[in-house]
């Protein structure tokens, strides 16, 4: 059976975040720049997944956070310009799947909770797939630790962060 390489659309997708503030509410963020390939026999089938997120393109929509974000506090990204996301599967399809999730230089496996939305042709005959995924990582395993206490108790940033993603793939 032959393989099929599918590559993001940028246009049509995204990869964000979510994380407590001031123990009450919550900021999210994307990531502006995203490379990701599937490898897959039709079918989603023997499945090789690696995505790159440059560190770099963090965007909450707030500069100055966004800045801080980027410093050695939190992804240093003059030192990790990537957060990398690799698995291999013997199939691609809504449920959980794991794979090796690297931050800040320290690398783990954890669990993504995909939904497959399907696949089709676009109205200029690309073929498409799109998926959503899931997960939850506590951002202190992979030594991201600043933090700040709040004078009403509690600390400033959560350690829980929710990643998300609507990603669309395109055929060829």
């Amino acid at each position: 059976m032959s393989t099929t390489k599918w590559t993001i659309d940028p246009t049509h997708s995204e990869v964000g975040f979510s994380v407590k503030h001031m123990m009450f509410t919550k900021v999210t963020g994307t990531f502006d720049k995203v490379d990701a390939t599937v490898e897959a026999e039709d079918g989603f089938k023997n499945v090789v997944i690696n995505a790159n997120i440059d560190t770099d393109s963090v965007n909450t929509r707030n500069e100055q956070r966004d800045g801080h974000l980027k410093s050695g506090d939190f992804f240093d990204v003059e030192n990790h310009p990537q957060i990398t996301f690799k698995a291999e599967l013997p199939e691609l399809k809504s449920g959980k799947i794991e794979g090796e999730f690297s931050l800040h230089g320290v690398t783990k496996r954890i669990p993504l909770d995909i939904e497959f939305h399907g696949e089709g042709k676009d109205p200029w005959g690309n073929e498409k797939a799109a998926f959503s995924f899931e997960s939850s990582i506590n951002r202190k395993d992979f030594g991201l630790t600043w933090n700040s206490a709040l004078e009403t108790g509690g600390v400033l940033v959560g350690e829980d962060v929710k990643l998300r993603g609507e990603i669309q793939l395109v055929k060829g």
